[in-house]
């Protein structure tokens, strides 16, 4: 239940922060930025409890110790996704008011994709539901085929008007964090 929570945390604050950057929400993004300590204390908390789960219960069982040594690790790869959330709303801070140097179309296409796979592979492992898992590492192609698309606009953007060259480059960090996101 508590992995639930932390994954409900980190789409939120995906989306929020994707959100925020579409629309120049400079306050959202604060709100997202912000959040992120929220994130890290409830990794924190989850780990804390796995360790004293190990302490003092003592699994036996190698089941029950890879149990909760896969939760050590989603929770600390959902937090890192709780970063690069935190990174979009902190280059929607960068931006600014700034009109975009092209419109967002992919980015919350990438976004959308990130978002269900993370929740779908959050559910496939707190469900134990083995062929859900191993069936979304093949849809990151799609999230790199927009990643790629984003790249090769930026650069044309900048090659067309280097003036722009500031922006467009927050905006591919903005797709690389969705990316990093997919890959995890």
């Amino acid at each position: 239940d508590e992995i639930l929570v932390l994954d409900s945390m980190v789409e939120s604050a995906t989306v929020d922060a994707v959100d925020a950057l579409k629309r120049h929400d400079l306050k959202q993004a604060k709100i997202v930025y912000d959040f992120d300590a929220r994130i890290n204390a409830r990794r924190f908390e989850l780990e804390n409890e796995a360790i004293i789960t190990i302490a003092t219960q003592q699994p036996l069982m190698a089941g029950d110790l890879r149990m909760v040594a896969s939760i050590l690790e989603v929770v600390g790869e959902l937090e890192r996704m709780g970063d690069y959330a935190k990174g979009i709303a902190k280059i929607t801070l960068m931006i600014g008011r700034e009109p975009h140097v092209k419109p967002l179309i992919d980015i919350p296409k990438m976004s959308e994709l990130v978002v269900d796979m993370l929740h779908r592979a959050v559910s496939a492992f707190v469900n134990l539901d083995v062929e859900t898992a191993r069936a979304i590492p093949a849809e990151d192609d799609p999230v790199d085929d927009l990643y790629i698309q984003v790249y090769r606009d930026r650069a044309e953007v900048i090659l067309n008007d280097p003036s722009t060259g500031d922006q467009a480059n927050h905006l591919l960090w903005a797709a690389h964090n969705l990316e990093r996101m997919a890959d995890r």
